[in-house]
């Protein structure tokens, strides 16, 4: 765990790929793309079974791990109108079900848009970007990472990562990477690709690797 500072709030980067934000006792999630498996194979393309349980089964450690009243999805929450099948709403709903109590907010994504807001009756409170909490109005919560004058803008879309090694032994890392103005999340989802960043002297990056964070060294100027 991380503690930052932005746009006035206090907030801690998880190795679980989300963020926990202590004041609101919110958790900060993107990309998690439930039902994108289900897509695939609709498609006729043979993927792995299982990745929405898994990433509902993640998403619930760090709820009962934080006591989380809110969880906020920064988008892409659904991975395509094909993820609204039986399979994947049934996942959803028996996992809402034990967490009746928490509120959940989706800041709609490029994928919410094609897929369509969640059935109402799992209860999703469904906003378009940018969102601010009251109270909270330097942080903007998103879904692209584009920068938006006054505020702190905090997102996802890219699916960042760090490239470690070379050839046959190069690897893929998932990140954190917060530059001046905005941060982006990397995917939460079990079940996504990922974007090789590049790096700004001003930015900082915290990889993901061994379920803890490593801060890298700032890129010099």
């Amino acid at each position: 765990m991380s503690r930052i500072e932005l746009g006035g709030a206090t907030l801690e980067l998880l190795a679980q790929k989300a963020i926990w934000w202590p004041a609101e006792r919110s958790l900060l999630v993107a990309d998690a793309h439930i039902g994108k498996a289900v897509s695939f194979r609709r498609l006729g393309v043979p993927v792995p079974h299982g990745t929405t349980d898994e990433t509902l089964a993640a998403l619930t450690a760090l709820i009962d791990g934080h006591a989380a009243r809110r969880v906020i999805f920064l988008g892409d929450l659904l991975h395509s109108a094909r993820a609204q099948s039986s399979a994947s709403l049934d996942a959803f709903g028996r996992w809402r079900e034990r967490h009746a109590g928490v509120e959940l907010l989706l800041v709609r994504g490029n994928h919410d848009q094609r897929a369509g807001d969640p059935p109402a009756d799992l209860g999703v409170t469904c906003v378009d970007e940018p969102f601010s909490l009251p109270g909270a109005a330097g942080l903007a919560l998103c879904h692209h990472p584009e920068p938006r004058a006054g505020v702190y803008v905090l997102a996802g879309h890219a699916h960042p990562c760090v490239q470690v090694g070379r050839g046959i032994d190069r690897l893929r890392l998932a990140c954190f990477h917060l530059g001046p103005a905005v941060g982006v999340l990397p995917a939460f989802g079990a079940f996504t690709g990922m974007q090789a960043i590049v790096r700004a002297p001003d930015d900082s990056v915290f990889v993901v690797a061994d379920n803890a964070l490593h801060a890298l060294p700032p890129t010099p100027r």
